[in-house]
C-alpha cells in the first residue's frame, strides 16, 4: 500500500463516519484545513495521525489497512465462522476449497 492508498482510505473512512474534513481535523487536534490539505496530497500523515484518524472514524487498523475494503466485512465474518468450527470440519472445508 502506498501513500496514495492511505490518503484515499482516510477520505473513505472520514466519509463513512459522516465527518467533514474540518471536523476530522479538529477531532485530531490539527488545524481546521489539515485534512483537506492531506487529502489533496500536500501532507503525508504520520503513523500517529493515521491511528488518531482510525480511532475517530470508529474503525480498526485491521480494517483500514485490509487489502480489499469491499470484502473486509464478509472475509471477517467468514474467518470468525471458520474459527468456531471443530477441527474435523475445518479439515473438511479446507479439502472442499482445494
Amino acid at each position: 500500500m502506498d501513500i496514495k492508498d492511505v490518503i484515499y482510505r482516510i477520505g473513505y473512512f472520514r466519509n463513512k463516519a459522516n465527518l467533514s474534513a474540518r471536523a476530522l481535523s479538529l477531532e485530531i487536534d490539527k488545524n481546521p484545513a489539515y485534512i483537506t490539505k492531506l487529502e489533496a496530497g500536500e501532507y503525508e500523515p504520520s503513523i500517529k495521525v493515521i491511528l488518531d484518524i482510525i480511532e475517530v472514524c470508529n474503525t480498526t487498523p485491521e480494517e483500514f489497512f485490509y487489502e480489499d475494503l469491499n470484502t473486509y466485512k464478509i472475509d471477517k465474518e467468514n474467518l470468525n465462522l471458520i474459527k468456531n468450527l471443530p477441527e474435523q470440519k475445518k479439515i473438511a472445508l479446507k479439502e472442499l476449497l482445494k
